[in-house]
Order: structure tokens, then C-alpha cells, then sequence
């Protein structure tokens, strides 16, 4: 048998032109038979197996309501599938070929079948029952069809249009002439011409008005998203093919009024359309109201929670900035600011997208004259620019995002954000003009945009946090890395000792200065023969080691250091012996010495106790990134502590803390010695064991010293750090050091059980805090209060670590777990996991430290509530919920977890039933009976056959009689064997 048409067309294989050339012969043959096809093609397209028969065609007269009703009778609707919308690369060619065809039909049959007055008119009545049919597969076929078949007539509208008016020009100009010259015959062809015209032109209106009312008007609100979606799609084809009809506010306006719809399709196929119709100037005129209509709703578009319809929306801003060039400007300041903050989105296509529109609002197309420095030096072209750039970033008062606003302008701007030699002059030179000079802050927010260029360049990858971009970096953007990394080296190697000696003092400005030499390519220094500049850089590191104090500063310059005292490079014996120039000038201890010789402590210096105080500051920032183990300060370093707790008040808060996190770090480096040692196979004659015992007696003497610290300190602050110190270090000499390094066994450290205990009261005491407990705390700004959050997590992840590597009794651990829901807010993500790690270390453990925390918090509630339970009191819900959240933790696996869940009921039967042996009375219910109403939350985590074991096991411990004891106290009994 003959394919039918659809299968035709499904297939493909056949041009669709030559498709519609054999149905046009086959329908000059036999039209009713050739139509018949077409309309059984569109059935069949829509997913529907009905075959329509030439008795039912004989049996229509008004319109196709009975045959889409028996098509409708043999749909199978319960695949909800259809051609249209099924998955694959087939699918999505039929799709592709259905249109083909829709459209060749009208264009192939242009010429006399469309006037037939028979074609059409059937297949213009078949769509628009269809898209009113309740079917979904027969609504979206049909509409697609339609709005196909109507772009297809919209062509034709526009060719009849163009020849209307060839005509009449012709016939104007033939008209126009003198009479002897004009011939009649030809005025007579060309008005039989243009009458010809006129009703085929006629005809098409009244075609296109037909879909447009008949369906475009109805399915652009259809409930499905997909038939909303194409009719937007079609409507904008219209608009830019034929501007003068379609072009207009009546039809603009459903394009407008569908920029409200709730999914992110249409709304995205809205923008595209009306980007199609921005971006081509010859169209703006014709969109003036349009844009004064809808473009606040246009302006809001770009906070889209879909990050795709922002970036579109973003775009057409920028077309409606660039194009729409109105009497006057269509967008006010407050719109063009909202688009300028986005440049800080998370999400980096966002962020681009508002950085072109930045761009283009306030950097391009600027000619200004850059002017000269005072010394008569013509100042970089791009200082104009990165001026604006600066007050930008100033206004924004975003002042921690300087990464993201170059982020964001990199590819629109890049040239600018790497002209770094403009910006040092900036910098470092003085204007001729006053009015171009920056004051301090500007001159901050300058060095923070520069730091953050030559970050970017040097890694090549957006920053952390920033989303929607694919991680893989080209190969082209690496060897583009590679480049600026040599270009911003040969520029700041002789730039940064300048800025840095200009600015020394500065402390915000020398935090971000300090960042750049690790970005260098270190081998320049000795290939380009620029030692005196690393001499220069070197000089200013320990000028500004001297000046300042801050932990930022210092940190900054211990990382230098560490980074340029690498020895893989040629620089590294001069960076060293800077380093050890700069270690020696601060070794503070003789003054230690002569402090604490004089006993009485009347006759101390402050300024002496100061400088000492500062310069073990120093020290210990030096610490965090470079092994100073070799001047062995350790002694020095302990006489601190080892004189307060002689003399608790002869020694002050800050020295002491510094000492606290000065010995911490020589242990630290200390063992990361030996271990090393010990792996390069005993290379030097040295003994490592006496090196290993001396290590041993250190961190024992720390290890004491931090402990009493931390139970009789009367400083948080030096308490918290002892904390830390006593958490880590209990971590690094665990017993797992033995077995990574046996000849290190020695060091191993054990918690004592005093010294848990004191470290969970700690955690008591410090993290479980409420913050209404301190009112005086309630002015403080909020990064105050997240920096307090972070420290206090800190904290509590440090004692975490150390219950689930079985470091401290995992039973102590009751304490943290039982506050899982007080804060959850806080420590919700914390105390889980810990839950999850413990239970995969310690299956049975977990269970019974679970057990324990409800226990020991149902003790403490019925104490609070006088010795009797309140069932029915706030308490016991929290309980109740409480043990809901441990039971989710169990997570679906039930034969993973079905000792540790039989465990826990156990647990909780043998507290439930306990009773005081003294007073011993069958009838009365035990004290915590009430406790098993907490344990029923745990019943539906047994499997069927443990829920047995675990009833007999409880029909042991009681009466058989009891069971039906009518006293309310029994209850709880019979609630808990019932879930069982």
C-alpha cells in the first residue's frame, strides 16, 4: 500500500517541496480525495491512530465537529504522548519536518489553490476545531499548524502587497502621461491587474483574520506553556516580515501582556521576540508606546527568578538604550541603576549581561582627554575611564565585591581592567590638574580593583560563588592566563615596591598590594635580571613588618613571604636571608628575660610589655605560613605561660594569647618535621629521637597548660583559642599517627577524662548560647553577629571532629546531639552530619549516645516540671520532635541500620521501666514510663521481624496485666506495644 502523507513526512527523507508537488497533482486530479489526505495527515500528526473515511467527509456540513468527536473516541490519551512532544532526535526531526510542510503548502499553492475558495476554507475550520478540542495532543498540533500556515500567509500577504504597489505606480505612471502618449490598452491590463490583486489581497486579510481570532487569540492563553510559547514565537515572525501590518500596538499588545506569564518559557520566548524587533533600528519608531507601556515590566524582568529570562531581559534593555533613540531617553536613572547593581549577581551570565549594559551606559564611546601628570608625563588613555570605574564601585557600597564587578566586566572591558601600568600611575603620579587627582578612599577602591584584575588574569576563572558558567576553561583561556601572568609580572616586579613604599602606612591599601607578587612568575626575577627590584620588594616587606601590627597586614605578608621563599627558584637563598634578617631584628626574648626578672612587677615598662606583646605578634603571624622551628622560641615562648600560672594577674590578656597561638604552631611545624624526616629514609646523620622526645614532653606541657587555661582563664578569648589548640592538636597526635608514622607512636596524645568533660562544658557554655541571653549585644551591627555565628560553628565542628574519629567518648557527645533542634538554624547542618559520620564509625555507639541525649533531657524536664511529666506541655512536644529528627537521620535502609535501631529501643525499655528498687510497688507505674511515648517515634524504623523481638523483649520486663490497667499513667505502655 501506498505511505500515507504523515508517514511521508515523518520519515523525511523526501524534500517537503517535492511532497507538496504530489499532493497538488494528486488534488487537481481528485481535490475531495487529496483533501481528505491533509486532513487525515493532521490527525495522524497530532498522535491519533483514527482513520477518517470518505462516508464520514460525505456526512459534513457545518464544520468537522463529528469527525474530531470520533477521533476523539479512538485517541489514547492515557499515553499522554504525542508526536509534538515526544522525546529523541527522530521527534524533534518530525516537528522540524511538520512545519517544512505547513509552509511549502502555502507557498507552493500561493498562486490558485488558495482562492479556491475549497482548500482553505476546510483546512482553516479543521484547525480551529481542533484547537478548541479538549485533547491536548489535537490543541498543540493544530495551533503549531495554524501559526505556521499563517506565517506562510503572511509572506504571501507581504508579496501581494509589494506588487499592489508595483502596480499602481506602474499604472500612475502610465495614467500621468499626455493622452496621444498613453496607451489604453495597457491602463486597462494594469487596473484588471491591480482588481486581481485587490480580491486575492482581500481574500488573505480575511484568511489571516480567521487564525488570528479564530486561534491565536484563544491558545496564546491556553493552559499548556508549550502552545503559549509558539504563538509567541510566530507573532514576533509576523511583526519583522510584515512591519506595516503587524507592526502595530494592537498586535504588540498580547506580546506585552504575555511577558506576565508564569512560566519561564513563554516569558523567555516573549523577550527573544521583542529582541528581534529592538534590534533592528528601522522598527523602534514603530515601538514608542510599546516601550513606554511595558518597559517597567521589562526593568523588573531582570530580577527574573529564572536566571535565563533575566539575561534576555538585560539584552533588550540594552537594544532599548542603544536603538530607541526617542525625543527623550526611555530609561530613567533608577532603571538604569537597577541593571547596573546586577553586574554583582552570583550568576555570571547575569552579571555580564548588566556589565555590557554598564559599559555601554558609562564607559563607551567616551572621548575624553586624559590629560598630564604634574611632571608633564601624558597619562594613560584609560584613566578617564577607570575614574568613572572607581566612583562606580564607591557608589555601589558593595566594597567587598570588587572580585565580582571585574568578573563581570572582564570580557566586555577587559583591555581597561589590564592596563595596570595606567592604574599604577594613577597611583603613584600626581595630576597636573587637580580636578583628576583621588582622594584616600578613592585610591583604596583603585588598588582593590586592580588587586582583583590581576587575580582574574592570572587564574583565568571567575571567582568562587559565581554560578552558570561552565568550569572547564579552554585551552585558549589557560595560554591567555599564561600571558597576562608574564605581562602583569614584568609590570608590577618595578611598580609594587613604588606603591608599596608610597603607601606603607596605609593599611587598606597595603593588604591588596601585598596579594600581587603571588601572582608573579618568580623565574623572571633572575631571567629579566630584575634582582634589584626583588631586593626592592624584599626591603619594603620588611619596612611594612615593622610599621604595622594588624592581623591582616601581617597575614599578608607571612603568605608573601611564603609564596616568594620557595625553593624550586633561583631568588630563594635572598628571600631566605631576608626572612631570617627580618625574624632576627624581631626576637623579642632578652626583654622577656629582664621583665620577669623583676619579680615585684612594680617597676615593669608598659611600652616594654608592648613591644614585646607586638613583636610575638609578629612572630606568630610569621608562623601561620613559614617554619621558624629552626630559632627554637619554644622556651621563651612557655616562660609566658609557665609566669601566669605562677603569677596569674603579672602577665597581660594579649601576650598571653599570643603565646597560647605561638607555641600552637611550633608544635604543628614540629611534627610535620619529624614526619618528614622520618618518610625522606633517616637522610643527615641526625637522631631523630631526641628530637621526638622532646617533642613528646612540649606538647604533654601545652597540652596541660591549655587546659587549665581553659577552666580557669577569666579571657574568652584566650580560652576559645586553648580550646582550638587543645582540639586540634588532640586531632594530629591521635592514635592514627602511629600507624601512619610507627616510629612516631611516642607522640600519640590521649584526652583525659577530665579534660572531655571540660571540653564539652565549654561547648555548653559558649556555643549553646542564646542571644536574647545577652541584651548587650543587641546594637551590634550584623557582621558582627555572623562573624560570632562562624567563630561559635568553628567551635562546635572542632568537638565533632573529635567524636567521630573516637577521640573523646562518643557518650559525651549526648550533650551536643540533644540541641539539635534548639539550633537548628545555626548548627542544624553541623550536628547531622556528625549524627551520620558517628553512626558509620560506631553503628551501636551512635544509638546509645542518641538514646542518651533523650534521656538525660527528659531527666531535666521532668525536674524543671517538679518531678511529674507534663505531657501536654511544650517540653514534652520538643522531645517527642526531637526524636522524630533522630529517627529521620536512620535514613530508608533498614537492614543497615537494624542493630543500632533494635539498640536504641532497648535502651529506652530498660530506662522506661526502671524503677526505685526502695519502693518497689507492681501496681504503680515506674517514674519514666511516660518515656516510651518519646520512644514510639523510633517503632516505624524496625523491621517487621526485630518489631517482634523487641515486643517480647518488653513483654518480659512487665505483667501481662498491666497491659490492661485502666490508670491513664499506663497509657504510654500500651501506646508504645501498639506501634510495635
Amino acid at each position: 500500500p501506498n505511505a500515507t502523507l504523515y508517514e511521508i513526512v515523518r520519515q523525511g527523507k523526501m524534500a517537503m517541496s517535492s511532497v507538496v508537488d504530489d499532493w497538488i497533482d494528486a488534488y487537481k486530479t481528485d481535490r475531495n480525495g487529496a483533501l481528505l489526505d491533509l486532513i487525515q495527515f493532521f490527525i495522524h500528526a497530532s498522535g491519533c491512530k483514527g482513520t477518517v473515511t470518505p462516508k464520514m467527509m460525505q456526512e459534513v456540513s457545518e464544520g468537522f465537529q463529528d469527525v474530531i468527536k470520533q477521533m476523539t473516541e479512538q485517541f489514547d490519551e492515557d499515553s499522554g504522548d504525542y508526536p509534538l512532544i515526544a522525546t529523541g532526535a527522530h521527534h524533534r526531526k518530525f516537528r522540524s519536518s511538520f512545519c517544512d510542510f505547513v509552509q511549502a503548502l502555502v507557498r507552493q499553492c500561493q498562486y490558485e489553490i488558495i482562492y479556491d475558495q475549497f482548500m482553505m476554507d476546510n483546512i482553516l475550520t479543521l484547525l480551529t476545531e481542533l484547537s478548541n478540542s479538549q485533547v491536548r495532543a489535537f490543541r498543540h498540533t493544530s495551533t503549531l499548524a495554524a501559526m505556521k500556515l499563517m506565517t506562510g500567509l503572511v509572506n504571501v500577504a507581504l508579496q501581494l502587497s509589494v506588487s499592489l504597489d508595483n502596480t499602481q505606480r506602474q499604472y500612475d505612471a502610465e495614467h500621468n502621461k499626455t493622452i496621444s502618449k498613453r496607451a489604453s490598452e495597457k491602463l486597462d491590463i494594469l487596473m484588471q491587474k491591480r482588481k486581481e490583486l485587490e480580491e486575492q489581497q482581500s481574500e488573505i486579510e480575511g484568511m489571516l483574520n480567521g487564525i488570528f481570532k479564530g486561534i491565536f487569540i484563544l491558545r496564546y492563553r491556553d493552559f499548556i506553556a508549550e502552545i503559549r510559547a509558539l504563538c509567541m514565537d510566530e507573532i514576533g515572525a509576523w511583526m519583522r516580515m510584515f512591519s506595516k501590518v503587524f507592526l502595530t500596538d494592537s498586535y504588540l499588545k498580547y506580546v506585552g501582556w504575555t511577558l506576565h506569564d508564569k512560566q519561564k518559557e513563554v516569558r523567555t520566548k516573549c523577550l527573544n521576540t521583542l529582541i528581534g524587533l529592538y534590534g533592528d533600528n528601522d522598527m523602534t519608531r514603530d515601538l514608542k508606546l510599546f516601550t513606554s507601556r511595558f518597559k517597567d515590566r521589562i526593568v523588573s524582568m531582570t530580577l527574573d527568578k529564572e536566571y535565563d529570562v533575566a539575561v534576555l531581559a538585560i539584552k533588550l534593555l540594552y537594544l532599548i538604550l542603544s536603538n530607541c533613540g526617542y525625543d527623550t531617553p526611555v530609561l530613567t536613572s533608577s532603571d538604569c541603576e537597577s541593571v547596573y547593581q546586577l553586574v554583582f549577581s552570583c550568576h555570571r551570565p547575569v552579571a555580564v549581561a548588566a556589565a555590557e549594559f554598564l559599559n555601554k551606559q558609562l564607559f563607551m564611546d567616551k572621548d575624553v582627554n586624559p590629560g598630564y601628570t604634574k611632571r608633564g608625563k601624558r597619562r594613560g588613555v584609560n584613566a578617564p575611564v577607570i575614574t568613572d570605574l572607581v566612583l562606580f564601585y564607591m557608589e555601589s557600597e558593595l566594597h567587598e565585591h570588587a572580585t565580582y564587578l571585574v568578573d563581570s566586566l572582564w570580557d566586555v572591558a577587559g583591555s581597561m581592567l589590564k592596563d595596570w601600568e595606567c592604574m599604577s600611575d594613577m597611583l603613584l603620579e600626581e595630576p597636573a590638574n587637580d580636578r583628576d587627582s583621588l582622594d584616600q578612599k578613592q585610591e583604596s577602591a583603585l588598588v582593590d580593583i586592580m588587586v582583583c584584575s590581576v587575580k582574574q588574569a592570572a587564574e583565568g576563572v571567575p571567582p568562587t560563588g559565581r554560578q552558570g558558567y561552565s568550569k572547564k576553561s579552554a585551552s585558549r583561556d589557560r595560554k591567555i592566563a599564561i600571558e597576562d601572568r608574564l605581562k602583569l609580572t614584568e609590570h608590577f616586579t618595578v611598580a609594587l615596591p613604588s606603591l608599596l613604599k608610597k603607601f606603607h602606612v596605609d593599611r587598606e591599601k597595603v593588604v591588596g598590594l601585598l596579594q600581587i607578587p603571588r601572582y608573579f612568575e618568580l623565574e623572571c626575577y633572575t631571567t629579566s635580571r630584575r634582582e634589584k627590584h626583588l631586593d626592592e620588594l624584599l626591603t619594603q616587606l620588611s619596612v611594612v613588618m615593622d610599621k604595622h601590627t594588624e592581623h591582616d597586614v601581617l597575614e599578608e605578608v607571612s603568605r608573601t613571604f611564603s609564596h616568594l621563599c620557595d625553593d624550586e627558584f633561583a631568588i630563594f637563598s635572598k628571600v631566605s636571608i631576608a626572612r631570617r634578617a627580618v625574624i632576627d631584628k624581631i626576637i623579642f626574648f632578652k626583654v622577656v628575660k629582664h621583665i620577669f626578672n623583676s619579680q615585684q612587677g612594680d617597676n615593669v615598662d608598659d611600652e616594654e610589655v608592648y613591644n614585646v606583646v607586638q613583636n610575638l605578634k609578629r612572630l606568630t603571624h610569621l608562623f601561620m605560613f613559614n617554619d621558624i622551628t629552626q630559632w627554637d622560641l619554644y622556651p621563651q615562648a612557655n616562660m609566658i605561660i609557665q609566669m601566669q600560672q605562677e603569677r596569674s594577674d603579672s602577665i597581660p590578656e594579649s601576650m598571653l594569647l599570643e603565646a597560647v597561638k605561638f607555641i600552637y604552631y611550633h608544635l604543628v611545624y614540629s611534627l610535620a618535621g619529624l614526619k618528614k624526616s622520618s618518610t625522606s629514609s633517616g637522610v643527615g646523620s641526625e637522631d631523630p629521637r631526641a628530637a621526638i622526645g622532646l617533642l613528646r614532653k612540649r606538647t604533654a606541657e601545652y597540652l596541660s597548660s591549655c587546659e587549665m587555661l581553659l577552666a580557669k582563664s577569666p579571657y574568652k578569648k584566650i580560652q576559645e583559642e586553648s580550646y582550638m589548640s587543645i582540639c586540634d592538636l588532640l586531632v594530629m597526635f591521635a592514635p592514627q599517627l602511629a600507624s601512619s608514622s610507627p616510629n612516631l607512636k611516642s607522640l600519640v596524645q590521649r584526652a583525659s577524662e577530665p579534660l572531655q568533660h571540660s571540653l564539652v562544658d565549654f561547648v555548653r557554655e559558649f556555643v549553646f548560647t542564646m542571644p536574647d541571653e545577652d541584651e548587650s549585644k543587641s546594637d551590634e551591627d550584623d557582621t558582627a553577629k555572623i562573624d560570632a555565628l562562624h567563630q561559635r560553628r568553628s567551635l562546635l565542628a572542632a568537638i565533632c571532629k573529635l567524636f567521630v574519629y573516637n577521640m573523646v567518648d562518643l557518650r559525651l557527645a549526648a550533650v551536643v546531639f540533644q540541641q539539635y533542634i534548639r539550633f537548628y538554624s545555626d548548627y542544624g547542618d553541623i550536628i547531622k552530619e556528625t549524627i551520620s559520620k558517628t553512626r558509620h564509625v560506631n553503628k551501636l555507639g551512635c544509638a546509645q549516645t542518641l538514646a542518651l541525649s533523650l534521656k538525660s533531657l527528659f531527666r531535666e524536664t521532668v525536674r524543671e516540671q517538679g518531678g511529674v511529666l507534663d505531657q501536654s506541655s511544650q517540653e514534652y512536644g520538643h522531645m517527642k520532635e526531637l526524636a522524630r529528627r533522630f529517627a529521620l537521620t536512620f535514613g530508608l535502609d533498614q537492614v543497615k541500620t537494624r542493630d543500632a535501631v533494635a539498640e536504641l529501643h532497648k535502651e529506652g525499655i530498660l530506662f522506661a521501666l526502671k524503677r526505685d528498687d526502695a519502693a518497689y510497688n507492681e501496681s504503680v507505674a515506674p517514674p519514666n514510663l511516660s518515656f516510651l511515648g518519646i520512644l514510639v517515634e523510633f517503632s516505624a524504623k524496625l523491621m517487621r521481624q526485630d518489631k517482634r523481638t523487641v515486643v517480647h523483649y518488653l513483654d518480659k520486663h512487665i505483667s501481662p496485666h498491666l497491659l490492661s490497667n485502666q490508670d491513664s499513667s499506663w497509657i504510654p505502655l500500651v501506646t508504645y506495644r501498639n506501634s510495635l
